[in-house]
């Protein structure tokens, strides 16, 4: 029987945030529940989270926005990941986002939105949950 290989976490900050202890804690966080955590940075584009994701072939993408970009920059990543056929790409976010914005960003694609205070096996239960089958 072949081994699966670990779930592939993407993780990147949009826009101009320049605050990344959080999402770095949830990298950490997801490398503990067994995933493989490829993280971008700050201040990335919608074009270079799409890409970084393509290249590394990940099975998730989770955005972070403390900003107030997220309804521009997280609804651009699901657009352009369509684009490139990543329709099997888990799209997820965080950060602080206004409560009447999920609604807004979930209808544009974003899977799930985890505020601050989520625990970590939330999130890795969220992914496990909700990814197709495992890619090779």
């Amino acid at each position: 029987m072949a081994q699966q290989r670990p779930v592939r976490v993407l993780l990147a900050k949009s826009g101009l945030d320049g605050h990344d202890r959080g999402i770095k804690v949830i990298g950490q966080g997801l490398r503990e529940e067994g995933m493989e955590v490829i993280y971008i940075g700050l201040r990335q584009t919608p074009e270079k989270i799409v890409n970084a994701a393509l290249q590394e072939g990940v099975d998730v993408i989770g955005l972070s926005s403390l900003s107030g970009g997220h309804k521009s920059f997280f609804p651009e990543v699901v657009k352009l990941a369509g684009e490139k056929g990543m329709n099997d790409v888990l799209i997820i976010g965080g950060g602080i986002i206004p409560e009447q914005d999920v609604q807004f960003l979930e209808e544009r694609g974003i899977k799930r939105i985890f505020g601050p205070g989520t625990f970590i096996k939330e999130i890795a239960n969220y992914i496990r949950n909700h990814i197709g089958p495992p890619k090779t």
